[in-house]
């Protein structure tokens, strides 16, 4: 029974992830040879990887695994439904992705490689991981970001809607919210 509950779980969890995937784009850059898909747990290392591979607030794999997050907790999370994710890929290679906590409406992250900043796709993940924490039943969601006015999370979040929630997380991240009562998930450029 708790496989079929684990089963029954992810497959409503995917429903939510696809209609992310139809999220409507806005104006944007997003070419045609990028695809969104929901995140596959065999990706966990590629996922490791890029997050140290960002532009601003990169994490490497050694930091990540003292922080309890690696390739294997990362798929198992995956496989258990307990987080969410999209994909960004060009063929084979992980331009991006995007992850939210289906247990408690956070955005865990998103992340891009360097080169595909300024498509869209931050946005379009961003969005995508948005409507499937709303579809899992959470009203208002949260992540957190760098607090500095001169790191580009900053201004991104809040041109999508994101408002501050009046305090910082553990790390000293500042914890912004979003209502989906109040609003959908709003595009723009990235």
């Amino acid at each position: 029974a708790g496989g079929d509950r684990g089963r029954g779980r992810r497959a409503h969890l995917l429903r939510g992830l696809r209609q992310g995937l139809n999220a409507p784009t806005g104006p944007g850059r997003l070419t045609l040879d990028v695809i969104l898909r929901p995140a596959q747990a065999t990706q966990a290392a590629a996922w490791v990887a890029l997050r140290g591979q960002t532009r601003e607030n990169p994490i490497p794999a050694d930091r990540l695994a003292a922080l309890g997050v690696t390739a294997a907790s990362w798929a198992r999370d995956v496989e258990q439904g307990v987080l969410i994710g999209l994909e960004a890929c060009r063929g084979d290679h992980l331009r991006g992705y995007a992850f939210g906590d289906s247990r408690t409406g956070e955005v865990v992250v998103l992340a891009l490689r360097p080169e595909a900043e300024g498509q869209g796709l931050g946005r379009r993940l961003l969005q995508g991981v948005m409507q499937a924490l709303v579809a899992c039943g959470h009203q208002r969601l949260f992540l957190g970001a760098d607090p500095d006015p001169r790191v580009r999370a900053h201004g991104f979040y809040r041109h999508l809607g994101w408002r501050p929630a009046g305090s910082l997380d553990p790390r000293g991240d500042e914890v912004l919210e979003w209502f989906a009562a109040a609003e959908p998930p709003r595009s723009g450029p990235t």
